[in-house]
């Protein structure tokens, strides 16, 4: 298993995907940029390269992951946190050496990208 999604945030993208297509899968990867190099992206893809991504199932959520980014983003725990303000998606990677402020961008050891605007 490459990534943990908590039974909060499996529950939020559930709901989510009512309002998808049923080729919809959740894409999780990130991108250059941030204020620490990469960033986190996490969002709804009807396209799947099956030579490019890999494609799994993780506690009934259908998803898409770069075969790229695997090595970035393994271990790492998606959830869903709930305040007075609203609510969204946390994401605990321990390849994460350093993490910015705003909490989106961060840095591995081996993956530093290239620092931009949070």
């Amino acid at each position: 298993m490459v990534i943990k999604i908590t039974d909060d945030a499996r529950q939020q993208i559930k709901e989510m995907l009512k309002n998808e297509s049923k080729e919809s899968r959740l894409r999780f990867g990130v991108k250059g940029g941030g204020c620490s190099g990469l960033s986190y992206s996490l969002g709804f893809d009807d396209e799947v390269n099956e030579e490019l991504d890999m494609i799994d199932e993780i506690n009934e959520i259908p998803f898409v992951i770069s075969k790229l980014d695997i090595p970035i983003i393994e271990n790492t725990e998606i959830d869903f946190k709930q305040n007075m303000m609203g609510g969204g998606f946390s994401i605990n990677n321990p390849n994460a050496i350093i993490s910015c402020g705003c909490g989106s961008s961060f840095r591995t050891k081996d993956k530093v990208g290239t620092p931009g605007d949070c």
